[in-house]
């Protein structure tokens, strides 16, 4: 006897099949990711020409404009659709040479930079004395003292009690010794706080006030509180240099002049001051063939401080989306949406190459279906938030099952979470209420050795882990390409703030400064 199917009966069995066709064709692509990102991966020689060849990438700078010029070719190189897209001017300026020695009371060659946008010497050499910014009882007393400092080197940073990073006293010293030092530094730093509040100035403007009344430079050490390490950020000064010495050099200089011997040193800086120059985006684009007015985009920002070459922020970042979109490329070269990569300009002043992007492409934020976004390090990616969203956790969660276990296993996730306000550019997608996320990664001592320091360079790239990431944004990618619904931008109850008790607000977008550095 013969059983007959109806058409109802067919259905099921019919869906069934097409999924589970589905599943293994997404799995054969996925295999392919892995494979093409496992054995033929491109990043040692990306960042060999980035990191090395290119070096850092500070906006309005020729090394920034060399980057965008470079990226374009490499994408070309592969096949790629990309542009330099002008989102605005910058103050352009380029780092020369320094030479730092102390002279007296013995000849030393000192460890410094000069900071970004600092006026330079031209052919100049100066040799002065040091003097320390005294602790003085109010800015009347500052004002009285200033004349002092016509023709000399002024130290504007505390002396720091220990050139040892914490973990290094936590492993060796006792426990009374260590909350000795912590208390110390404690006092000192509050103290030099204070000292500088009374000269009637700040950070920012005590140096302007000591180069106008002569000094002959200024004389920084920020400590990164770590071994060798200093942050190395702007100037603010507009005649004379302003130059970061290394803790331990500062330290020196620092005993010696405090115990009056009055040691010297010789200082040669030069700049290059270019004018109002404009800057870029690098916009890098694999056509959609069946929803081309959809997008999903890769994001990285691209330029740098300039202390070292920008290795981890954001080099990394910048070759794990470069790597992926490679790979997506190669492997998955007719994708259902868009796909995207925005390589952001100026971050470091604001998120302003990304903050330009959403306010001068209202038509694709519209019609975003992710952002994945990369920016705090070489680590392997470790932890993912929903940004707020109240239905991040179905897509994302979807889109991670793809993602082979070894790399997936790893990964927490944080759903809804919490809207990004700052820290990377995904935050200038967030504002206008667009799927933007952040792929947050191990730490690997980010903070203290390689975020915005002299020490930021390509042996802190650990490949391996940025090899597992530029896989995990592509297959993500893909998946976000592929998935037949829309995502959701529905926002959940955020509740109130743990810290305040008040409640949470989405945040506001802000406007892109559009020519900057000028006021430096």
């Amino acid at each position: 006897m013969k059983c007959k199917l109806n058409s109802l009966t067919l259905v099921p069995a019919i869906v069934l099949m097409l999924s589970s066709g589905l599943v293994q064709a997404q799995n054969a692509v996925v295999d392919q990711i892995v494979k093409e990102g496992s054995e033929n991966s491109q990043l040692q020689k990306l960042a060999h020409e980035l990191i090395d060849g290119v070096g850092p990438r500070l906006v309005g700078t020729p090394q920034m404009l060399k980057a965008n010029e470079w990226a374009v070719a490499k994408y070309k190189s592969w096949g790629v659709t990309a542009r330099n897209e002008k989102w605005g001017e910058w103050r352009g300026w380029e780092r020369g040479i320094s030479h730092l020695d102390m002279v007296y009371p013995r000849v030393k060659s000192l460890e410094g930079t000069q900071l970004a946008w600092s006026p330079g010497m031209g052919d100049k050499t100066v040799t002065a004395e040091m003097v320390i910014l005294p602790d003085l009882a109010d800015s009347a007393a500052f004002q009285k003292w200033l004349p002092i400092v016509k023709g000399k080197f002024i130290m504007i940073s505390m002396a720091q009690p220990t050139g040892r990073p914490d973990d290094n006293w936590q492993q060796y010293a006792t426990k009374a010794s260590f909350e000795s030092m912590k208390t110390d530094r404690t006092a000192q730093t509050d103290a030099w706080r204070k000292r500088i509040t009374k000269t009637g100035f700040n950070a920012r403007t005590l140096p302007v006030a000591l180069e106008n009344a002569g000094a002959a430079g200024i004389i920084t050490s920020n400590w990164s509180a770590g071994f060798g390490v200093d942050k190395i950020f702007s100037a603010y000064t507009k005649k004379v240099p302003t130059v970061d010495i290394a803790l331990e050099d500062y330290g020196l200089l620092y005993r010696l002049t405090e115990s009056g011997v009055k040691p010297r040193i010789s200082v040669h800086t030069e700049s290059k001051e270019l004018g109002v120059v404009p800057t870029f985006n690098t916009i890098a684009e694999i056509k959609g063939k069946q929803k081309p007015d959809e997008y999903v985009m890769l994001s990285a920002h691209f330029d740098s401080w300039d202390g070292g070459t920008g290795a981890t922020d954001n080099g990394t970042g910048t070759l794990t989306m470069m790597e992926a979109m490679r790979i997506l490329k190669k492997i998955y070269p007719n994708p259902k949406r868009t796909i995207l990569v925005g390589h952001w300009g100026s971050e470091e002043q604001g998120l302003n190459g990304s903050r330009a992007f959403v306010e001068d492409h209202p038509e694709i934020v519209k019609n975003l279906q992710a952002l994945f976004n990369q920016d705090n390090g070489t680590g392997r990616v470790v932890n993912i938030g929903g940004q707020g969203y109240a239905k991040a956790s179905e897509y994302i969660t979807r889109w991670l099952a793809a993602v082979p276990s070894n790399i997936r296993d790893s990964i927490k996730t944080n759903f809804p979470g919490v809207p990004g306000a700052g820290g990377s550019d995904f935050a200038s997608f967030v504002a206008v209420g667009a799927p933007g996320f952040s792929l947050s990664s191990l730490g690997w001592s980010y903070g203290n050795y390689t975020w915005h320091t002299n020490r930021d360079t390509y042996d802190k790239i650990v490949f391996d882990d940025v090899r597992n990431n530029a896989i995990l944004t592509a297959i993500l990618v893909y998946m976000a390409c592929e998935d037949p619904q829309r995502t959701s931008t529905e926002r959940a109850p955020l509740g109130n703030n743990p810290r305040t008790g008040q409640p949470m607000v989405w945040p506001v977008q802000v406007k892109a400064t559009r020519r900057g550095g000028l006021d430096q």
